[in-house]
């Protein structure tokens, strides 16, 4: 039976809450870019509730205007430590805007879709209110946003290189990737009396310090000098190494400090914790959510983010994949950390008591659908190695990519009364079944079919994302070929199983190397395969990955070799074209590139 919650059962977002919950101060107030959804796949809810574990008094303020008199920053007055901002689940840049750079018509994060409820780069403007408001309280920064603005970058919506969020925001703390474990730390520190300003030791954090403090010896990390924004700013290939080391040290088990130097501070970068052990995992997702927006919402409409996510289940955290236009591993980390049976049980129990629910769990999977307690098998190996990716040129021997504990789980989360229906909504990496070892590739196999004939919903979600080999290496991704057998698996088994499935295959356009040659011989391919294509996007370079540096520097930052960037609106447009040769008014754009580049070999593939 459905529990019945109260109102104090979410964290505070007014002072009416605050009082009925009968506390006389706050010790942290939140800020967010997003509506609040008390469920563990909003960072907000989870950073509310783990300070609420460990005793604090939080409040939230969820989606402030920042356009008024401002009274949503003052509302709940100041904190005894410190105030904790987020732009949200997306960075506001990515949310507000398209690839072209049209401003978007709706936000998921917010009730009834509706946009405006947010800045542009958000987390600066609420910083910088808040500390002009209260200068003598810390204020931490943090989340996707943050996360992947802690050391200059390119921002394609203002086309130019910026400063460390830190120097933009004057934040006096960043806590980068999923912050559970430095977030517990910094708020020990400061309960116990420490200056935030004093706090020079704690992974997985960033902060500023004057140049002309020395820079103190921590715990024997090894410290790597960036070359400095105004570098960067003179020379783009500067950038392209810094990038480099960026990418290495956030990829490592073991990383460096890193320093770069902006204006008159260094942003000093800490190196990220190890992998979470399973116990850490567990606790962030077993905190007392209800899984449900606050009630402040009952009658402004759903909130699209949260009912795509309301019957899933997240297993696991991280990817190994290494995609160069992807930001998952330099947020999440590179190494899969997994939840145990128990708290994923635990949790398809609370969702079947959950109102609303009616029996079909849509998703149980994470940034990947195949990737639950993957890990090295010979860790010290994993210690040493610098590699984005596990699984790209060639899946790595020391992978132990073992489908068991996935099939286990898919059989015990069905059997649970309650459970009507199990299906998997995230993106397969096909690459690990068919590239995996000896060892490993039947248990891959017996996954598949078990996958494709029993916990797909009628449609799977896969990115092959491209054709060209030459691209697809670029991308970090396994050859078009594998793809192809994988499809003809796919339809067998569900020939075979009786069903009428459909393979949805995503593919990008105007990625860095992305010639219009590729993009014709993409359109053959898939007209070959009987594909009229649905799930495309066009290439949004955003901070911090291996794709975007390309795209600003024009080099690739491992060969320093030059890549060709379509990146006017025609060449978008002229790429974009062929994922839909079928329509008319596409076809006359296709006639004409291919004919003036005298390509009438693809020309009659594709519309012939």
């Amino acid at each position: 039976m459905a529990y019945r919650y109260q109102n104090t059962d979410w964290l505070p977002t007014s002072v009416k809450e605050v009082e009925a919950l009968q506390w006389n101060s706050l010790d942290v107030i939140l800020f967010s870019g997003d509506a609040y959804i008390d469920h563990p796949s909003f960072g907000i809810a989870v950073i509310g509730r783990l300070l609420q574990k460990i005793g604090l008094k939080v409040a939230i303020v969820p989606q402030p205007n920042w356009r008024d008199d401002l009274r949503d920053f003052k509302k709940l007055g100041k904190p005894n430590l410190f105030f904790g901002v987020s732009a949200g689940n997306m960075d506001s840049m990515v949310n507000h805007y398209t690839a072209n750079l049209r401003k978007r018509s709706d936000d998921a994060y917010t009730p009834d879709g509706k946009a405006g409820f947010r800045p542009d780069y958000a987390c600066s403007v609420y910083t910088s209110i808040l500390k002009k408001m209260h200068p003598d309280v810390p204020v931490v920064i943090g989340g996707i946003e943050a996360s992947l603005r802690r050391l200059c970058h390119y921002d394609y919506w203002s086309n130019s290189l910026k400063p460390s969020v830190l120097v933009e925001s004057q934040a006096d703390f960043l806590i980068y990737g999923m912050g559970e474990k430095p977030l517990l730390e910094l708020a020990k520190k400061l309960k116990q009396g420490l200056l935030i300003s004093e706090i020079k030791d704690l992974n997985q954090t960033a902060y500023l310090q004057p140049k002309t403090e020395i820079l103190e010896i921590v715990r024997g990390w090894e410290t790597i000098p960036l070359h400095s924004y105004e570098e960067c700013l003179k020379d783009k290939i500067l950038y392209a190494k810094n990038f480099k080391i960026f990418e290495v040290e956030s990829n490592r088990m073991k990383a460096a400090r890193l320093v770069e130097a902006s204006g008159e501070n260094l942003v000093v970068v800490n190196p990220q914790f190890g992998s979470y052990s399973q116990l850490e995992i567990d606790m962030s997702f077993d905190l007392p959510y209800t899984r449900l927006p606050h009630p402040r919402y009952e009658k402004k409409g759903n909130i699209p983010a949260y009912e795509m996510i309301k019957n899933s289940i997240n297993i696991h955290r991280g990817c190994f994949g290494g995609c160069s236009f992807c930001t998952i591993s330099a947020h999440q980390g590179k190494f899969v950390q997994s939840r145990s049976e128990e708290s994923v049980l635990k949790e398809v129990n609370q969702l079947i008591n959950t109102p609303g629910f009616k029996g079909t769990i849509t998703d149980l999977g994470g940034p990947s659908a195949n990737m639950y307690k993957m890990k090295g098998i010979d860790e010290k190996v994993c210690e040493k190695c610098k590699k984005p990716s596990c699984i790209f040129p060639k899946v790595c021997p020391n992978l132990k990519a073992d489908h068991s504990p996935l099939i286990n789980l898919y059989k015990k989360v069905e059997s649970i009364k309650g459970v009507k229906h199990l299906f998997v909504g995230s993106g397969l990496r096909y690459d690990l079944i068919y590239g995996s070892k000896k060892e490993f590739l039947q248990k891959g196999k017996e996954y598949l079919k078990a996958l494709v004939s029993k916990y797909v919903s009628g449609r799977l979600k896969v990115a092959p994302e491209h054709t060209s080999d030459n691209l697809l290496k670029l991308m970090r991704k396994p050859s078009f070929e594998m793809f192809k057998v994988f499809k003809k698996d796919f339809d067998a088994i569900s020939n075979r199983a009786g069903k009428q499935q459909q393979l949805i295959p995503y593919f990008i356009s105007s990625h860095p190397g992305s010639e219009i040659t590729d993009m014709a011989n993409l359109a053959a391919h898939t007209k070959e395969l009987n594909y009229k294509l649905e799930q495309v996007q066009d290439f949004t370079p955003t901070p911090m990955t291996l794709a975007t540096t390309i795209y600003y520097t024009g080099i690739n930052p491992y060969t320093m070799e030059k890549v060709y960037t379509p990146k006017t609106k025609e060449e978008k447009l002229e790429q974009n074209s062929f994922f839909f040769w079928y329509k008319p008014e596409m076809k006359q754009i296709i006639r004409n590139k291919l004919t003036k580049i005298k390509r009438f070999d693809l020309l009659k593939k594709i519309l012939e």
